[in-house]
């Protein structure tokens, strides 16, 4: 071998030597960021996971929604570990949202539920023998239902939905959509009331 030949293979071996380096530098950054993401997300995991023991008082015996698809059950006063598989930062959100909406359907089922947004048109259909226009349905549910705040659209489209039910007719009048109770379907409002 030349002394040329020797020199062109030591700066080989050094360019790559100094590229490994810088590569192995670059993962150990990509590995740091991912190591604190994950401490993040296992920091959000205990706090649902504490949350819900919490709670488990309120719920009885009975298993969050989660527990029953995974089949794993949480002991009341145990330490919950986190799963020990990789999440991502969406999916992290997204179990938090899911025990989030667990827990407040657990809490929500001793109370009685809120009636569809059918049903309470349905129900102001069948107060008037009249067709009345979903806008007129729209000012009359925000009045006796200012909890409820659907807007004129949404009011339609269940509206409707209801047509297509066959619990509700639609009249057309000119350019304006008037909306009653189906004669079937009166009959079981009247019957309520």
């Amino acid at each position: 071998m030349t002394s040329q030949s020797t020199a062109t293979l030591r700066s080989r071996y050094a360019e790559r030597a100094a590229s490994d380096l810088e590569e192995n530098r670059h993962q150990q950054e990509e590995l740091a960021k991912a190591l604190v993401r994950l401490k993040h997300e296992e920091a959000l995991l205990v706090d649902i996971l504490s949350l819900a023991a919490r709670h488990e008082g309120l719920l009885g015996a009975a298993e969050l929604p989660a527990q029953k698809e995974s089949g794993t059950v949480i002991p009341a006063g145990r330490p919950v570990q986190p799963p020990a598989q990789q999440t991502t930062g969406r999916s992290a959100h997204l179990t938090e949202r899911r025990l989030k909406r667990a827990l407040a359907e657990s809490g929500a089922k001793g109370k009685s539920r809120q009636p569809l947004l059918g049903e309470i048109l349905s129900a102001l259909l069948g107060a008037h023998p009249e067709p009345r226009l979903a806008k007129e349905l729209h000012a009359e549910l925000t009045a006796e239902h200012p909890d409820r705040s659907p807007t004129p659209q949404v009011v339609r489209n269940t509206l409707e939905s209801l047509v297509a039910k066959g619990q509700v007719q639609r009249h057309k009048q000119q350019r304006s959509v008037l909306y009653t109770l189906a004669d079937d379907a009166r009959g079981g409002v009247l019957a309520e009331r």
